[in-house]
């Protein structure tokens, strides 16, 4: 971008201004901290200028939007053709409550739903399973037959709505659901459109949420992929996350070297299933975290598009441009958000959202301010939402594309954090011996990203401890008291209103159909053939979540972690 005399010029006047205008006020007034550090504890300096980035190339490292390495966007309009979707994560109680607040969300503006549901749910487990007394809907929506699915879609049509689900080790059973529900519905399958979290690998690296052992947890993922391809190609079968892994703990760096890691190797599964690359890869999708420290932020999901162009290029043959678009949802951090004064994080969520937006995220969700409290409040929600839309309607950064593209601080933010990530990303590689999937599975078996987690965390509890690290509410500006807001309560009749119609579905339904129809899904299983149409087909018989999962955990045995074992 400037030949070596311009560098050597700027270089000059640097050193002047440092030494006439910058040196004596600092020797004067000094600075407000010992060190500046991003929230990753990525040090940054006072001020960049040209000679941070002199190696960056326009054409190869930034381009134009919409194309290749899609640094500065995956379209080429960005949001001056159509904002981000707006996804606000909903779900607690029964069917009936969530499809209440789906009606709700919809009517004020929200443009896609996105479903929470509870932790039996999320482990595959009934409402009647004794493990599942007392949290049935606290969490989340209660999901254990397709008749709670046609309750919480009622009155709303698949074919006019893209549906988000939060679910990993039950996944395939929910999609299932999904693909039961379009055919009720008489919408064709290729029509429906949405996304299944469905990522079992950074289950198994920090949500911790599994079911089954980890190699035919990623079979199962596969098959979904292969069914998606198939049978609904406006599907993405899979969500790969790094928000759960930058909850757990991790750095900016970590959050993005482990995530694209996780896609790569499922990239390299389904390859191995015999898949073509550029069939399946346009299909596939990512959610990350959006944390304080926005120029950071901003630099994490522009270093991803890069990378990712790159490798699924160079590592891959991918050759459809779609294939080598990072496209992914941006969550604002739920651990950033503090029980004490909570109206602040209506402020720290906003700071977020625009970080998502400045770094050309394709969806949103906006965090509300009650959630160290609880479930959200219709209010909080409300306030959530507006978020955005101000953000999109009168803040102007959705009208320039890439705004801080060519900000010397931001490319020099996104130089190193894709030189971090690549490191990472290569030393997963190696210990693969050079598969990127084998080095997942050997690095989860090694407790590899527990432990590069638990010190990144550490870290910075200890920078909070000691002050370093400013969270406002907490250790300064604190106040002795503080008026908390309403929050939402779930019933404490849920658990008997989901436990009746569970049982009513089934003494209404026909148990040799159920019955049979686990029975070819046990075949599916051990003919090694892909187990989606058998699960789609018991769905349809409403067998429960629970005796579905029930069959590949008799199958696959249940999974110990390892960390700590001797």
């Amino acid at each position: 971008m400037y030949d070596e005399d311009d560098l050597q010029e700027i270089r000059q006047a640097r050193e002047e201004w440092e030494d006439e205008t910058h040196s004596p006020v600092l020797e004067r007034f000094g600075e407000r901290k010992d060190r500046f550090a991003t929230v990753s504890n990525l040090e940054v300096d006072d001020l960049y200028d040209p000679t941070d980035v002199s190696d960056l190339d326009y054409g190869e490292d930034l381009g134009y939007p919409g194309e290749d390495p899609y640094t500065r966007g995956v379209y080429p309009t960005m949001y001056r053709g159509r904002t981000w979707t707006m996804r606000q994560f909903a779900g607690f109680g029964t069917a009936e409550e969530t499809n209440e607040r789906f009606h709700y969300l919809i009517d004020n503006g929200q443009t896609g739903l996105s479903t929470a549901f509870d932790m039996p749910s999320l482990m595959g487990k009934d409402s009647d399973d004794p493990l599942s007394d007392g949290e049935v809907g606290k969490e989340g929506v209660a999901v254990d037959t397709l008749r709670d699915m046609e309750i919480l879609f009622d009155g709303i049509d698949l074919d006019e709505v893209s549906t988000s689900f939060t679910i990993n080790p039950s996944a395939p059973v929910i999609f299932a659901m999904y693909v039961a529900l379009a055919d009720q519905q008489g919408v064709p399958r290729d029509e429906i459109r949405g996304t299944f979290q469905n990522d079992m690998l950074k289950e198994f690296i920090a949500q911790k949420e599994w079911v089954i052992p980890p190699e035919p947890s990623l079979d199962i993922v596969t098959d979904t992929v292969e069914f998606a391809v198939d049978e609904t190609p406006n599907i993405k079968p899979i969500s790969i996350s790094g928000y759960h892994i930058r909850e757990a703990g991790s750095t900016a760096v970590q959050e993005l070297a482990f995530t694209l890691a996780d896609g790569f190797a499922y990239v390299e599964d389904a390859m191995e299933r015999g898949l073509d690359v550029d069939e399946f890869a346009p299909q596939l999708s990512f959610f990350f975290n959006s944390h304080n420290s926005l120029f950071e932020e901003v630099a994490k999901f522009r270093a991803g598009r890069r990378i990712y162009s790159t490798v699924m290029d160079e590592w891959y043959g991918a050759e459809s441009e779609k294939s080598k678009q990072l496209k992914f949802h941006t969550q604002t951090a739920g651990q950033s958000l503090t029980a004490q004064q909570p109206l602040n994080n209506i402020v720290r969520v906003t700071i977020q959202a625009l970080a998502g937006v400045l770094g050309g995220t394709q969806s949103l969700h906006t965090n509300s301010f009650d959630e160290a409290l609880a479930l959200p409040s219709e209010q909080s929600v409300r306030v959530a939402l507006r978020t955005q839309q101000i953000i999109a309607e009168e803040s102007g950064a959705a009208d320039i594309i890439d705004p801080l593209g060519g900000s010397f601080a931001v490319e020099s933010l996104t130089e190193e954090v894709e030189e971090k990530t690549m490191a990472y990303i290569e030393e997963i590689k190696e210990m693969g011996d050079g598969s990127v999937r084998d080095g997942v599975l050997e690095g989860i078996d090694r407790g590899y990203f527990h432990r590069e987690i638990q010190e990144a965390s550490y870290e910075y509890q200890e920078r909070v401890e000691d002050g370093e690290e400013i969270v406002v509410g907490v250790n300064k500006y604190d106040i002795e008291e503080d008026t908390k807001p309403e929050i939402l309560k779930v019933d404490e009749e849920t658990q008997e209103r989901q436990l009746a119609r569970l049982s009513e579905v089934k003494e209404e339904r026909d148990d040799e159909a159920v019955e049979a129809a686990l029975d070819d899904l046990q075949t599916a299983i051990d003919e090694d053939e892909n187990v989606m149409p058998a699960i789609v087909d018991a769905v349809k018989a409403y067998a429960t979540m629970g005796e579905i999962m029930d069959v590949f955990e008799a199958e696959h045995g249940t999974y110990q972690e390892k960390i700590g074992l001797a």
